[in-house]
């Protein structure tokens, strides 16, 4: 089974991170969708059974399940039932092979939040993530400003003192969540699950190396603090 269609426009709707579990036994197409919707600025985690999916989501915090429903073994329908129960807070949008009313009906009223059919096109898997994305995240505000920075996580511009700043993807992605902190520190270890995505070495060092070049781009006085032993914030 494959996807078609991977000229999407991208962030055409927001440049807020989203963190997406694809669950696709083919493991030819779930490659395929994890490199696309990476390509599109999400944090992607793959698994390639049901059971894995539930030992993912008790761990980890995911907005968007793209869920398959044909698992082997643990069935996709179980799936979406167990974390429907559990009141999670991820979204789930099925993918099946089925095309009939009912089979769709049936997986909706198990808990799944929406239904795509395969063979489906990129574009229209991204819409639809980023559409149950904003349901899980409250609205951003328009801009967000602090300490002189202007961030518009819409047009994806910042601006210091007026000033505008050119940042990389990662940069522009830890800096709007430090703002969303609104002063409050932000660990390490939340940039990395928030910006990056699980495949990451939780020992890897690029979290301080991003902050630096955020630091130097966005010059001096200095903005971002580093909190010893919590994180860094936005003075």
């Amino acid at each position: 089974m494959t996807c078609a269609g991977h000229g999407t426009e991208r962030c055409e709707t927001g440049w807020w991170d989203v963190r997406v579990l694809v669950v696709e036994d083919e493991e030819m197409l779930a490659d395929a969708i994890a490199e696309g919707l990476r390509q599109e600025a999400f944090a992607v985690d793959v698994v390639h059974d049901g059971e894995a999916a539930l030992e993912r989501l008790s761990v980890n915090e995911y907005d968007v399940m793209v869920l398959d429903r044909d698992l082997p073994g643990l069935h996709g329908d179980e799936v979406c039932r167990r974390t429907a129960a559990d009141a999670a807070d991820v979204r789930i949008l099925m993918l099946t092979v089925s095309t009939t009313v009912a089979e769709r009906v049936a997986g909706l009223r198990l808990g799944a939040d929406d239904y795509l059919v395969k063979p489906f096109a990129f574009a229209e898997l991204v819409a639809r993530i980023r559409a149950l994305g904003r349901r899980v995240r409250p609205p951003a505000p328009p801009v967000l400003e602090r300490a002189g920075i202007r961030l518009d996580p819409h047009l994806r511009e910042t601006r210091r003192d007026g000033r505008a700043v050119p940042l990389s993807r990662k940069e522009f992605a830890v800096l709007e969540e430090l703002l969303r902190a609104q002063g409050g520190p932000v660990s390490a270890e939340s940039l990395l699950e928030r910006v990056w995505d699980e495949n990451i070495d939780p020992f890897t060092t690029i979290v301080r190396v991003t902050i630096r070049g955020l630091r130097r781009k966005l010059g001096e006085p200095g903005v971002v603090e580093t909190v010893t032993g919590v994180g860094y914030r936005i003075r």
